[in-house]
């Protein structure tokens, strides 16, 4: 939703003298490159599981109003007769077949495909059942793989490789377990961070990158971040070959905890953080989200960039506390079905803009050490030959917003949503800069997301400086997210942050 800001020039004048004074000092130091942003399409809310094309062709691709560019799906345990769909609770049984049209569309637009085992099939595992055990009629069994049945893991999953690209889908990732530390009555499999060692260790040589060379291997992702799983496999030179994505859930454990723990030791092994799975405000009965709710949905899109992470997957596409209505008429007239909610532009300022670049250090005044659920935040970014910087304040305060910037800018653009009304969200109006400088003072009111993007004013500075800056790495990302390698092309393509490119020749 682009429409043009509102506010009048003398308003702007009026909030810059009662605004306090805040200074974002960015600098060229680089972090992590940003692969994206998605959600998953699963059971529940996306009923008619998977085949309601409707919630990824609003959400995905650049032409989107959102952008988001990476998709999760379950790989089915395939049931086999021993649990049915009224056990679980879901109006069908989990297949492959579900996700394909969903899936075709994303990668269609350019995206990102990965897999995820709830549960391996049941034949497999200590129970004889793709559930986890955790109930009185299932006998309280904690199912776990079969340590006889490893060796059968990595083929099950080449199989549901071999389906998705038959049926027209080129998966990138599969993962190897959904919340190995979680005892569920549903689908579920337990793993120790030593068995979940033992199956990589062992028998990851056995998924087929020979057939499907462009699959990646995420590791399984525990509930609450729990390092304890990625340290173990990054720890083993055997494993840490094998696994390419760590991976984990924010549940009771925010990002600038367990995620950047472990994106200690993933960083050092130069291995992508992904957060594959949250839902924030889900509890909420009877209402949408709040303002002030969603500007705590948008701190934590930011704190995972801080935590080094370089993806994030919400949970459901569609529901009233995610970003696709339902068409429920509890939760209020706005949750129209298949019709974007104010959750979805506010992951629009990340998922449009983010994507693709690479985080700058950047500072507050006051703020130097990042806090979960800080009343204001920020984080910074290089895309191209643009600077993009984050601005999160959850209070009432209102600030002239001081950047001082690591190059010359010659122009930009400010993307400010202040509240859930269609006319509140990602309004956009030029930053005025009279002649190129490096700081520049923007005005911001309270209880705000704002999105500042800056042209720098000397192009060549623009492309070369960050390439130079990066030590022993000439690597970029293309659209999907995959690394390519510049050093033998003769040109490469600039994509500027508004969108639109430009073909660059590589000097000799």
């Amino acid at each position: 939703m682009r429409k043009k800001l509102t506010l009048t020039a003398a308003l702007l004048s009026l909030l810059a003298v009662q605004a306090k004074n805040i200074t974002i000092t960015v600098s060229k130091t680089k972090y992590q490159t940003i692969t994206g942003f998605g959600a998953a399409c699963c059971d529940g809310a996306m009923c008619p599981y998977g085949t309601d094309t409707r919630p990824v062709q609003l959400l995905y691709g650049e032409k989107s109003k959102i952008g988001f560019n990476i998709m999760r799906m379950e790989i089915s345990p395939n049931f086999k007769g021993d649990i049915t769909a009224t056990d679980v609770g879901w109006d069908t049984p989990y297949d492959w077949k579900g996700s394909l049209p969903s899936a075709r569309v994303v990668k269609q637009r350019g995206g990102i495909v990965f897999g995820t085992p709830w549960s391996p099939p049941g034949e497999y595992k200590t129970n004889g059942a793709a559930n986890g055990g955790q109930s009185e009629e299932q006998g309280q069994i904690r199912a776990t793989l079969r340590e006889d049945c490893y060796e059968k893991f990595f083929p099950w999953l080449n199989t549901f490789l071999k389906y998705m690209k038959d049926n027209g889908v080129k998966v990138d990732a599969v993962s190897i377990q959904n919340e190995p530390d979680w005892w569920v009555s549903y689908s579920g499999c337990l793993y120790t961070p030593k068995q979940q060692l033992n199956l990589v260790k062992n028998y990851a040589h056995m998924l087929d990158r020979e057939t499907y060379p462009w699959v990646r291997l995420i590791s399984a992702e525990p509930l609450g971040f729990d390092p304890a799983y990625s340290n173990a496999l990054l720890n083993d030179v055997t494993a840490r070959n094998q696994v390419d994505i760590i991976a984990g859930h924010l549940y009771g454990h925010p990002p600038l905890g367990n995620m950047k723990s472990a994106n200690t030791l993933a960083s050092r092994y130069k291995k992508e953080v992904w957060m594959t799975e949250h839902s924030v405000s889900d509890n909420i009965q009877g209402r949408l989200p709040n303002w002030h709710e969603q500007l705590l949905f948008a701190e934590e899109l930011n704190e995972c960039m801080l935590s080094g992470c370089t993806a994030y997957i919400y949970w459901y596409m569609r529901a009233h506390w995610a970003f696709v209505g339902t068409g429920e008429s509890k939760y209020g007239p706005e949750n129209k079905k298949n019709v974007l909610l104010p959750r979805a532009y506010v992951a629009s300022h990340f998922a449009k803009h983010v994507t693709g670049s690479t985080r700058l250090n950047a500072i507050a005044s006051g703020y130097a050490t990042p806090t979960t659920e800080a009343a204001f935040e920020t984080s910074a970014y290089i895309k191209g030959d643009s600077l993009i910087v984050m601005v999160i304040d959850t209070t009432a305060t209102e600030y002239n917003v001081k950047v001082r910037l690591p190059y010359l800018v010659k122009s930009g653009t400010h993307l400010l949503s202040t509240g859930n009304e269609p006319e509140n969200l990602c309004q956009t109006s030029d930053i005025d800069i009279p002649e190129p400088t490096k700081e520049v003072t923007i005005p911001i009111p309270g209880r705000s997301l704002s999105t500042f993007i800056f042209m720098m004013a000397n192009e060549e500075t623009a492309i070369e400086a960050p390439e130079a800056d990066m030590p022993d790495q000439h690597t970029y990302y293309d659209l999907q997210g995959r690394h390519i390698d510049l050093l033998n092309e003769p040109f490469y393509i600039l994509r500027r942050a508004d969108g639109s490119t430009r073909k660059i020749l590589r000097r000799r």
